[in-house]
């Protein structure tokens, strides 16, 4: 299996376990559950990023975080944007992650042609 495979298989993976197993049932989640399951991301990705840095060497390592950095200050403000719309049709907040998810799965379900 070629590294990009492998990549690839572990985000599915993640996201299903995510999906299937961490956010089976909605629910309202709390300060503290969202700020234990952003520091599992986040972990995971600095282990990542560490493992490119130990494997690629110190470019495309310092790549990655960087392009990390950017990513994860532009999903900031994803989060206002979806608390805005969210907020104005009235969605609920147990059911805020699976309207996430769905437009995620649309989302990638058109970007593969």
């Amino acid at each position: 299996m070629d590294t990009w495979t492998a990549f690839n298989a572990g985000v599915a993976l993640l996201l299903l376990l995510d999906l299937g197993l961490f956010h089976r049932r909605a629910h309202t989640i709390s300060l503290r559950e969202a700020a234990l399951e952003s520091a599992v991301w986040i972990a995971l990705s600095v282990g990542f990023g560490l493992w490119i840095l130990a494997s690629h060497g110190r470019g495309p390592g310092l790549e990655f975080f960087t392009a990390y950095v950017i990513e994860k200050s532009l999903s900031v403000d994803n989060v206002f944007v979806f608390i805005l719309i969210f907020q104005y049709f009235r969605v609920d907040a147990s059911i805020s992650i699976a309207c996430c998810f769905g437009g995620f799965w649309v989302r990638s379900s058109c970007a593969v042609q």
